[in-house]
């Protein structure tokens, strides 16, 4: 059912974790499975420097948001929320159709965390937003 990349990141999801005083903090969920995530980001010189997950789901639902944290690392604020859904089911080399909203909620929050670290940085500089 899962390919054997799913089941690597599930086993040994990477960037597991939060990140107390992160940038930037966006938590999804979907209440018809249950499925919770939370990423946590630092921005660095508009690139995000380091980058956490934290989930409550099945095992496609891991194994996304530890992609998603591998996609997404390194990448300029821009490039990140450029990932999408569909990016982080080929990562991992498919997803079962019945498993493809995880790879949404992966996505999503990664979105999510990027727009509270506009939000927060505009607020920063004084801007309103």
């Amino acid at each position: 059912m899962y390919t054997e990349k799913v089941m690597e990141h599930f086993r040994n999801p990477r960037n597991m974790g939060e990140i107390p005083d992160a940038d930037g903090i966006g938590t999804v969920g979907n209440p018809v499975c249950g499925d919770m995530m939370t990423i946590y980001i630092k921005v660095k010189d508009n690139r995000i420097n380091d980058i956490k997950f934290k989930t409550f789901g099945c095992g496609a639902a891991i194994a996304t948001s530890s992609m998603v944290t591998e996609l997404a690392k390194g990448k300029t604020l821009e490039e990140a929320l450029k990932i999408t859904r569909g990016d982080v089911a080929n990562a991992l080399e498919g997803l079962p159709p019945i498993k493809m909203h995880c790879s949404n909620l992966a996505a999503d929050a990664l979105h999510v965390a990027i727009e509270d670290y506009y939000k927060k940085h505009k607020a920063e500089k004084g801007v309103k937003t």
